[in-house]
Order: structure tokens, then C-alpha cells, then sequence
């Protein structure tokens, strides 16, 4: 059968807790993006306020990212298929990866537009309405916050986890503004306002950076931590069945973790007794990493094969 061959329409098993609240989550965000620009824009239309601009560019760019987040989150819960057998989580990763080109070139705008407002200082007007609508900006941003970080810990998801690193951001960027618009109107140096916005714009930078590298790990396949690994060494090895173990793979794929081994266990057992030895290490990984999925290759203990470790240790 040719792999693009659509599958069967099947009925689609409810929706775990995971995954709704992973659909809430993006809701929740894309909702808190679309009422802060809305505010945040008509703030600016009466103030001229350019730090309160810069917080008017990132909202825009929060809701475009929260828009790819949206889609991606949906794309990453669908079900493994004939073309992608280890699922679509790295879609998230994709987001995120996105979500750090956004906070990059918003960045770079404001810096920008605050050079210019630096050379040609321009005062600021309504300042209680600019400092009020920051003010529900840090109220909304401070609730998804919270939420998103329940979120994060429930499920492990990266593009969810870089959203709530965004905000986060955003929570800090507001509370600059109130500052530079306060200092601002209380001292009357206009360039407050557009050294606000430069320290805004490396903040901004340094955490798309952040985000970016956290990405590119996951579409790098990168190891877990040792520290993980170590972990899951101990969870094989206390097994009474287990020998030993060697070319331990892991890699997290944005909403879950793979774990691949192979596990050295006694020459004279039977098929079916090694089947039920993995088997029973296997619920034991699953257990202790949620949302994992494990792959033993059982095999004598003492073979003198060709090993992964061996070709890394030689290259090391």
C-alpha cells in the first residue's frame, strides 16, 4: 500500500486531559493578545507613548505567535500516521522556533523607532490612560502566566512552555512602561520613554534567543539531561532481570520523550521470558516519565558486538 495512502476513517478517541488543556491554553492566550492590542492601541492613539508602542508591537507579535502556537498545538495532538510514525510533536518545536523570529524582529523595529524618538523627542499625552491600560496588561498577563505554567507542568509541551516565556516577557515589558511613563510625566525627559523602549527591545532579544535554542534542541534531537539519563539506568538496572544495558537513545520530540536501549539480559532465557522482562521495564520508564515511550531491544548478555557507544566514545 503506498504510504500516502489516506488510513481508515476511524472515530477519534476523546481528547485527553493533556490535550485539553493544551487547546485551552492556546485559547486562553490568543484571547489576552486580541484584548491587550485592542487597548493597547488606543492608549497609544492618545498618548504617542513610544514605550507603550513597544508594548503595542508585542502584543501584535504575542498574538501572531500564539496564532502559530494554535495551530501547532492542534497539528502536534494529532495521532501517529503512515508518513509520520513518531507522531507530529516536533510541530511545536516548529512554533516555537517561529514565535522566536517574531520577539527578533519586533525587537528590531523598536529599536528603531526609538533611535528615532531619541533624536527627535516628541512628549507624552495621557498618561493616567496610558498607565491604566498597562496596568490591565499586567493583571491579564500575570492570569495566563499562571495558567500556562500549570499547563506546562501537566503536559511538557515546548511551544506552550515558550509562550509562557514570552509572556512572561511581556509581564516585565509592562512594568517598565508604567515606569518610563510615570518617570516620564514626573520628570518631563522625554528620552526616559525611548531608553525604556531600548531596554525593552534586549530583553526582547535575549529571550528570542532563549527560545531558539530550546527549539532547535528538540528538531536537534538532542540528548536528555545526564541527569535524566542517569535516571533511566537505574530504573533498567533495578530491575532483577536486567544484566546491564548500552547505546541508550534518548531524545524529547516536544510533547514527549523517546527512550531507546538495549537491554543485556541472561543467554539461556527463553524469547518470551526477555519479552516479559523489557515489557515490565518498560511500564516502569513510562511510569516515571510521562508522555514517554520506550523501545528495548532485548539481547544475551556478554555479546561482543558493534556498539553505538563505542563509535561516540571514538569520537569524542
Amino acid at each position: 500500500m503506498d504510504d500516502r495512502t489516506p488510513l481508515p476513517v476511524r472515530p477519534q478517541p476523546p481528547a485527553t486531559h493533556a490535550e485539553r488543556l493544551r487547546r485551552r491554553a492556546t485559547y486562553a492566550s490568543v484571547s489576552v493578545a486580541l484584548t491587550l492590542i485592542v487597548a493597547k492601541l488606543s492608549a497609544y492613539m492618545l498618548t504617542e507613548s513610544v514605550s507603550l508602542l513597544s508594548s503595542l508591537i508585542d502584543s501584535s507579535t504575542d498574538l501572531l505567535a500564539s496564532l502559530v502556537t494554535l495551530f501547532a498545538v492542534r497539528q502536534a495532538m494529532k495521532p501517529p500516521d503512515r508518513m509520520h510514525r513518531y507522531g507530529h510533536g516536533k510541530a511545536e518545536a516548529l512554533a516555537a522556533l517561529a514565535q522566536a523570529a517574531f520577539i527578533g524582529g519586533s525587537a528590531l523595529f523598536l529599536s528603531i523607532e526609538a533611535v528615532r524618538r531619541l533624536i527627535h523627542p516628541e512628549p507624552i499625552e495621557q498618561g493616567a490612560i496610558a498607565v491604566a491600560v498597562m496596568v490591565l496588561s499586567v493583571v491579564l498577563t500575570f492570569g495566563l502566566i499562571r495558567y500556562q505554567r500549570h499547563v506546562v507542568e501537566a503536559t511538557g509541551s515546548v511551544a506552550i512552555g515558550a509562550d509562557r516565556l514570552h509572556y512572561t516577557g511581556d509581564l516585565l515589558t509592562n512594568a517598565a512602561v508604567i515606569a518610563a511613563i510615570v518617570l516620564t510625566a514626573w520628570t518631563g525627559v522625554a528620552a526616559i520613554d525611548s531608553l525604556a523602549a531600548l531596554g525593552i527591545a534586549a530583553f526582547l532579544l535575549r529571550g528570542a534567543r532563549g527560545v531558539a535554542i530550546d527549539a532547535l534542541a528538540v528538531l536537534m534531537d538532542r540528548e536528555l539531561a545526564q541527569e535524566e539519563r542517569d535516571r533511566i539506568a537505574r530504573i533498567v538496572l533495578a530491575h532483577p532481570g536486567a544484566r546491564g544495558l548500552h547505546d541508550l537513545r534518548t531524545r524529547n520530540a516536544g510533547i514527549g520523550v523517546f527512550i531507546e536501549l538495549h537491554l543485556e539480559v541472561d543467554p539461556e532465557l527463553s524469547v518470551g521470558e526477555a519479552h516479559d522482562i523489557a515489557d515490565a521495564i518498560e511500564r516502569e520508564l513510562m511510569g516515571a516519565f510521562p508522555n514517554s515511550a520506550a523501545l528495548i531491544h532485548q539481547e544475551p548478555a556478554g555479546l561482543d558486538d558493534e556498539r553505538l557507544d563505542h563509535r561516540i566514545g571514538e569520537h569524542r
